[in-house]
């Protein structure tokens, strides 16, 4: 029995005027998907347990069958742990965005333009993080280069719990003056995103973007602390070897830390641009080489959330159908038996440009046991009217295994 998850991050959204009052499920032409939510379960799962903030850690792990209550410590370390980090018990280490902020004189009076710093590439950012390392970093704050605009900050014997702040992608456009660090412990944290601008401003990658149209990556923004993580070994709690695919660290760290395979794949970025048909066939060779659990993560569905792109967030929906899933499903059905887990992490409505804790839908298809869902199409609506909930997201996975 072969088993492949599709986690299309952030699919999920409320009905929006961008699109008739419709959401991006209802819109996108999924057939693939469809098909399997008409032989299978469908109904909705809540992936985000009560206290926890609706980010992508929490809830990939939930999907994965790992209560975050019980092992979750935080979303920085998971992505340290993809850099290649070696933390120690007493780091404290965060996510380190590159930002674009506004060119107001005051730094507090200043507005997140993006939070992902104009979609800089890595080897920009490379630059850009080694500066800062250079000027910033020392015995107890060390700087460390991951993918795109996301890195790591580690803090040699830090406070785990230094005070608020803010994810950048929540602040969409907002002067940042209310969400910059702030707790008793943050003092330094929020000197270094000051330094950090008048280092990055100036920097000639920045002043090249500038010239060329680009957004410029002039903060650091510091958030998701936490410490070395501890995660059960997947095969050891499954019976499976598992891989996971993804273009991005968080996603990554959490396959590392589970000892799961990471695979990476050429020419993927987080985003619609990414190389669909590589993580399809990277999926089909992890199956090839007798894997028995395949989980793809495509990012580019949340991203398009974050940035309010109604068009972009259908099509990458579509494309997740037509160039990942439709041709896995047709491969395993040249194998034997197998079962099909589809379904956001959480919501990105893209009318608020960032996540929430609402439960998302969900199909689990089974190809020697098809059943009739009662539905036709997947979306919000439609997965409410099976009379399905799963309120324990990382119980998921055991009705996954059951088939």
């Amino acid at each position: 029995m072969k088993y492949f998850v599709m986690l299309c991050d952030g699919m999920a959204d409320e009905p929006t005027a961008k699109l008739g009052g419709k959401t991006p499920m209802m819109v996108a032409k999924k057939p693939n998907i469809d098909f399997l939510a008409s032989k299978g379960e469908v109904g909705l799962v809540k992936t985000v347990q009560d206290g926890m903030k609706p980010g992508s850690d929490v809830a990939n792990l939930a999907v994965l069958g790992y209560n975050s209550y019980e092992c979750y410590s935080g979303r920085s370390p998971l992505e340290a742990a993809s850099i290649g980090i070696d933390l120690k018990d007493t780091d404290v280490t965060f996510r380190c965005n590159l930002v674009t902020l506004s060119d107001e004189d005051n730094y507090e009076d200043k507005h997140m333009v993006d939070y992902c710093g104009g979609d800089i590439s890595t080897p920009e950012a490379r630059e850009l993080i080694k500066c800062l390392q250079d000027n910033l970093g020392n015995d107890e704050f060390s700087f460390y280069a991951g993918v795109a605009y996301r890195h790591c900050l580690v803090w040699d014997n830090g406070n785990p719990h230094p005070g608020v702040l803010t994810p950048p992608h929540d602040i969409p456009g907002k002067v940042i003056k209310d969400y910059v660090p702030k707790g008793e412990d943050t003092a330094k944290l929020y000197e270094f995103m000051k330094k950090s601008y008048d280092l990055l401003m100036n920097h000639p990658v920045n002043q090249k973007r500038i010239a060329e149209g680009k957004r410029p990556a002039n903060s650091a923004w510091f958030w998701g602390e936490g410490t070395k993580p501890q995660l059960a070994d997947f095969k050891e709690k499954t019976g499976l070897n598992g891989s996971m695919i993804s273009a991005v660290d968080l996603l990554k760290g959490i396959a590392i830390c589970a000892n799961m395979t990471s695979v990476d794949v050429d020419g993927t970025t987080g985003y619609i641009d990414t190389n669909f048909e590589g993580k399809c066939q990277a999926a089909i060779d992890e199956f090839r080489r007798g894997q028995d659990f395949v989980y793809v993560h495509v990012e580019a569905p949340d991203e398009c959330g974050h940035r309010g792109e109604a068009e972009n967030k259908v099509r990458a929906i579509e494309l997740i159908d037509e160039k990942i899933l439709g041709p896995v499903v047709e491969y395993l059905r040249t194998q034997g038996d197998f079962a099909v887990l589809v379904c956001p992490d959480h919501p990105t409505p893209l009318d608020i440009q960032t996540h929430t804790s609402t439960p998302v839908p969900y199909v689990i298809y089974d190809s020697k046991n098809e059943v009739d869902s009662g539905v036709t199409t997947i979306n919000e609506d439609t997965a409410k009217t099976t009379g399905n909930y799963i309120e324990k997201g990382y119980t998921m996975i055991d009705r996954l295994f059951s088939k």
